[in-house]
């Protein structure tokens, strides 16, 4: 089984190209979304033992964990500590399935790669990027966003011009859905059922494969 690992900084289309594996058929792992569930659940004792007062009908109030950690690198790093090590073992069990299943090619979106370390455990990396200027429109329209929480994202993610570099395959999604849609169905053909590319794992280390989006 192919494993693809997806990745982008903040306001580069990376939920919408999931989105676009996900209408192709390939089975996709979302790491938000686990987060998302894991405040409904299994992490709200965890992180209200940290953080005292952060969940409510024993969910985790998003907003009342962020103001005690956005601009605490501190807080951050143990509200991670908490956290990463569960997002792992549900994408764990998500890929043990999916092996069970006898899935040929699943992508795992994981907002912080590189950032985790993530590429390790791989067969290759796609990185969703688009153009400063398309970035930032998509940064401003999005509900809720203010500059101090942008501020505590934007230290939290490697800067993109380092993930090119790292980074085994990259989509571009300046020129919008239909190209973008095109660059995926472009990379599952090339990707096929994985046998053609050396990989992460296989390889121990990294090679880059080109639609480098040039």
């Amino acid at each position: 089984m192919f494993v693809l690992g997806l990745t982008g900084s903040i306001g580069m289309g990376k939920s919408t190209t999931a989105a676009m594996f996900r209408a192709a058929g390939v089975k996709v792992h979302d790491s938000d979304a686990a987060v998302h569930a894991l405040y409904r659940g299994a992490a709200a004792p965890l992180v209200e033992a940290a953080f005292p007062g952060t969940t409510r009908d024993g969910r985790v109030d998003r907003e009342a964990l962020a103001q005690r950690v956005i601009g605490d690198p501190a807080a951050m790093a143990r509200l991670e500590a908490i956290i990463h090590p569960l997002v792992r073992a549900d994408r764990a069990a998500f890929l043990t399935e999916a092996r069970a299943k006898g899935e040929r090619l699943v992508v795992v979106d994981i907002p912080l790669l590189f950032e985790t370390g993530a590429e390790k455990d791989i067969d290759a990396v796609l990185l969703v990027t688009a153009s400063e200027s398309v970035q930032k429109a998509r940064i401003a329209a999005r509900p809720g966003m203010t500059g101090a929480k942008l501020a505590a994202i934007m230290a939290r993610q490697m800067p993109d011009r380092d993930k090119r570099e790292r980074a085994d395959f990259i989509i571009d999604t300046s020129g919008g859905m239909e190209d973008t849609e095109r660059q995926v169905a472009d990379l599952l053909g090339k990707i096929g059922d994985g046998a053609n590319i050396e990989t992460r794992r296989n390889a121990g280390d990294r090679h880059r494969h080109g639609n480098d989006g040039a």
